[in-house]
């Protein structure tokens, strides 16, 4: 058996597994109809729908978080090449973290920062 025979028969049996596992979860699941809302967090009654609307804030938020996480995925490598690179790999990693700090700057002055 060559190897794209293999691949092939492998896929087809990933997927007999998984069409598998979802017939016998349909089949064996209790109720049809969704449950209605109930207590959570601690069981205390819910305030409002668990998909409500969240505070535009929160989204600026979220995209600082992503921006300093991006930071930590493109510094971790970045460390095993500075001595190959030489200067030239500093030199780029500080216009990446003025690039960020300009960000962060401007949600600062935006007002993005401040809760109350």
């Amino acid at each position: 058996m060559n190897g794209f025979t293999a691949a092939l028969s492998l896929l087809a049996l990933a997927l007999l597994v998984v069409a598998g596992v979802h017939g016998a979860a349909r089949a064996l699941r209790v109720s049809h109809e969704p449950l209605a809302a109930q207590p959570f967090g601690s069981g205390h009654e819910p305030v409002e729908h668990a998909v409500s609307r969240f505070h535009m804030r929160w989204y600026t938020v979220t995209m600082l978080f992503l921006a300093f996480d991006m930071e930590m995925v493109f510094m971790y490598p970045w460390t095993l090449v500075i001595s190959v690179m030489g200067p030239t790999a500093v030199i780029e990693m500080f216009v990446f973290l003025g690039v960020l700090l300009s960000g962060v700057l401007y949600a600062w002055r935006e007002g993005a920062l401040r809760w109350a």
